[in-house]
């Protein structure tokens, strides 16, 4: 319904002598119509209807307009889409097809639309352990966290010979007094410090925490419970732990050795282990002077802090001069020297941490983990989940839908922008809910493809 601040025709510059106008006049019209493919995604997946089953609905069935699953549906869907904020919402529920994704095309009470506002979703967000007069749903914290590494498993039809899981923490800066707020001397601004564990692009754990703590604080804990739940699916799966030197702990070394778990972890230098790679330092400097490009050696060591490690391990070295200055790196690890060399553990599987830094600025650029308004740590914390989650059905579109298509190794943002945003005039019938989408989309052959995809997989 149009307001007098708003005028009812927008006119434009004439093109080929005839006027341009817009109006907003259309009716039943979606941007997002390429969200179906999220919907027929979650059918493969079965999210959220398992991660309903991670609350408890105390509301009485008899005086709810949108069930637990509708909500979850619809809260998810939407961040994936692209919409942040649940004040969206409030113009989302009269979208068709937040409709059609939450299978409810009509509300029961005239005062409703099909699906929730920005209040009732902001009650599913303050969900507790416990529930409340206000807050109803109460959240199993656990089951969630569980949920995570069981759709990483279902994934998968047989069993890995290695998994390589990446240990990762970052920033996550804060605006304003909230709850948990500290300052942090390495991101320079307060912020929190969540932890995110990656295999691959699936995603296994998003663990909120303040920034007053070590960046390994809490892995251990995440580790044993990541690892004792493959393991009950996987028993003779080999898990390799991987991060930078922010988690080379002898806590977490030393469990993994104790229980068949391997590792690779970045080492801070020191003067000591500089030292030790003096002479590897001086041949890179000679060669890099020799040929005016980087030189790099590389060198084994079995190395012990005077401290704060429990026994002696493989360190390798890597001794580089670049752009004129020394440039040495060093990485721990339970891997034998026989097993993999010095050279291809450090370039080709340390290196290849990067990508998980990749994964976590898909969560938080493009799906908004980062968005950290609520009050409390808790409804931080579940909010974070809910756009993690939307992530793993994203990944599951790109896995299952996209995988022979140009797209299959795209951004989260890239698959929004060029699949999920499609025009779309919608025409309700009594028997059919008919999205007419954009003529002109130019990505039409690939969105084919993930349907006929999706649909095999649904089978």
């Amino acid at each position: 319904m149009p307001t007098d601040c708003i005028p009812t025709l927008f006119d434009f510059a004439p093109v080929e002598g005839r006027k341009v106008v817009a109006n907003f006049d259309g009716g039943a019209i979606t941007s997002d119509a390429g969200g179906l493919l999220l919907g027929a995604t979650d059918k493969v997946l079965g999210l959220t209807r398992r991660l309903a089953a991670c609350f408890k609905d105390h509301r009485d069935p008899d005086l709810i307009e949108h069930r637990l699953e509708t909500l979850l549906t619809q809260r998810i869907t939407a961040i994936a889409l692209g919409y942040e904020d649940l004040i969206d919402h409030d113009q989302l529920r009269h979208d068709p097809i937040m409709a059609v994704l939450a299978g409810k095309l009509t509300a029961s009470r005239s005062d409703c639309a099909p699906v929730a506002g920005k209040s009732t979703l902001n009650r599913l967000e303050l969900s507790k352990a416990q529930p409340t007069r206000y807050a109803k749903i109460a959240a199993d914290t656990t089951a969630i966290e569980n949920l995570f590494v069981d759709l990483f498993l279902d994934a998968h039809a047989a069993a890995p010979e290695e998994i390589i899981l990446d240990l990762d923490a970052t920033d996550d800066p804060l605006h304003g007094h909230q709850e948990g707020r500290f300052f942090h001397g390495y991101y320079d601004c307060y912020c929190y410090l969540p932890l995110y564990i990656f295999c691959g692009r699936h995603l296994l754990a998003a663990k909120l925490r303040p920034a007053n703590i070590d960046a390994c604080a809490g892995a251990l804990e995440e580790a044993i419970r990541v690892v004792a739940r493959i393991r009950t699916r996987w028993p003779r799966t080999r898990i390799i732990l991987r991060a930078d030197s922010g988690f080379c702990r002898d806590t977490l070394m030393a469990w993994a050795e104790g229980n068949t778990v391997d590792y690779l972890f970045g080492l801070a230098r020191n003067k000591r282990l500089v030292a030790a790679i003096g002479a590897e330092l001086q041949q890179a400097w000679l060669e890099a002077e020799a040929t005016g490009k980087p030189a790099r050696r590389f060198k084994e060591l079995i190395w012990r802090t005077r401290k704060s490690w429990s026994c002696k391990r493989r360190v390798v070295a890597k001794a580089e001069w670049t752009e004129g200055k020394a440039n040495p790196r060093f990485v721990v690890t339970s891997l034998p020297v026989e097993e993999i060399e010095a050279k291809r553990l450090y370039e080709d599987v340390y290196c290849a941490r990067g990508q998980a830094e990749n994964r976590i600025k898909e969560c938080q650029l493009d799906l908004f983990a980062d968005r950290t308004s609520a009050a409390t740590m808790a409804a931080k914390q579940l909010r974070r989940w809910f756009s993690s989650f939307a992530y793993v059905l994203l990944c599951g579109l790109r896995r299952i839908g996209l995988a022979q298509t140009q797209f299959a190794r795209a951004s989260c943002g890239t698959i929004r922008l060029k699949l999920l945003k499609i025009g779309a005039l919608v025409r309700i019938s009594v028997r059919r809910v008919v999205f007419a989408m954009a003529s002109g989309c130019p990505w039409r052959a690939e969105f084919a493809l993930a349907h006929a995809a999706l649909r095999r997989a649904a089978a």
